[in-house]
Parts: structure tokens; C-alpha cells; sequence
């Protein structure tokens, strides 16, 4: 069947398709300081949307994983004007549309909406800023949760491991 032809529309965004892989640090005040390994994977279909898969789990002091952390799924919308919408999915009960805008290769995010399920942890806002730097992505995340403000919560550097080649799953 082979690789879909990219959409027109995802050209400000396909500097993210594919596999990445690496490992980043976390802290809010309401949790310990972790570091991380995460792998987050880009793909499409043809339309004008990436697919996006996100995992991450914690690693002790020498980097290895000790146990799963957050995933979350969704999908990223190249519009007009290098705008965007993105729209995730965690399993913890939050789901999240963020608007933003595309500048060269630096995405930067803002929650438009947050819906949550009765079970799901306080969360009301965040920000996210992606970076293409040195070849790597960049990314950091702000975060208003558990009646704290919008502060810093995550940040990590990714590096590309495999191109996009049409399967979209991320490796076992």
C-alpha cells in the first residue's frame, strides 16, 4: 500500500513525523521530581491531520524504567496561517483541545478546553511549546492542576528514530 502523499496543509508541521524517542525531567509542587523516558510517535493518513501517540515511563538513577507513567493520544490539525488545533486524549479521565501556531519549526499550545470525568484529577489549563533544535524536538509543558497555577510540569528532548513509513503504532 506504501506511504500516503502528505496533505498540503501538514507542511508547516511534518518536521514532526515519526518515531522519537528520549527521556526528560517532571516536578509540580504537589509530586516528587522524576526523570523520564518517553516515545511519541507521528504519523498520517493523508488528510490534513497527524496522527500523535505519547508514552512515557519513569526511569531510576542509572536510566532504566522502572514502570509506566502517562500516555495520551489525539491528533494534530495544521489550519490556515499556520494555525493548529490539537486535540488529546488521556486515560485518566481528561481530554484537551489546545489552539496554537506554527512559527518556522516552534509550535506553541494553549488549552482552549479541558473536559474531565467525575473521576479524574483537578486539571484546568496548559501550555505546551514544541521546538525542532539541532535536530532534536524539543518540548516543555506548563500546567494548572490541583489548585496550583499554571507553572512549569514537564520538559524533555526527543530524538528522531525512525521516519515515518505508513505504520503508525508505536514499537512494543
Amino acid at each position: 500500500m506504501g506511504v500516503p502523499e502528505l496533505h498540503p496543509q501538514l507542511e508547516p508541521i511534518a518536521f514532526l513525523l515519526g518515531r522519537w524517542e528520549g527521556a526528560g525531567v517532571g516536578g509540580y509542587p504537589t509530586m516528587d521530581s522524576i526523570q523520564f523516558g518517553q516515545e511519541i510517535v507521528f504519523g498520517h493518513n493523508g488528510k490534513p491531520f497527524l496522527t500523535y501517540t505519547s508514552r512515557t515511563w519513569l526511569l531510576n538513577e542509572a536510566g532504566d524504567r522502572v514502570r509506566p507513567l502517562a500516555t495520551e493520544t489525539g491528533y494534530w490539525r495544521a489550519l490556515p496561517d499556520r494555525q493548529i488545533e490539537v486535540l488529546l486524549a488521556h486515560p485518566t479521565g481528561i481530554v484537551e483541545v489546545y489552539i496554537g501556531e506554527v512559527v518556522f519549526h516552534k509550535i506553541e499550545l494553549r488549552t482552549d478546553v479541558v473536559a474531565r470525568t467525575a473521576t479524574a484529577k483537578e486539571y484546568s489549563a496548559g501550555h505546551r511549546l514544541y521546538g525542532l533544535v539541532n535536530g532534536n524536538l524539543m518540548w516543555a509543558y506548563d500546567m494548572a492542576a490541583m489548585g496550583q497555577p499554571l507553572q512549569s510540569h514537564m520538559s524533555a528532548e526527543l530524538k528522531k528514530v525512525a521516519e515515518f513509513t505508513g505504520d503508525e503504532e508505536p514499537a512494543a
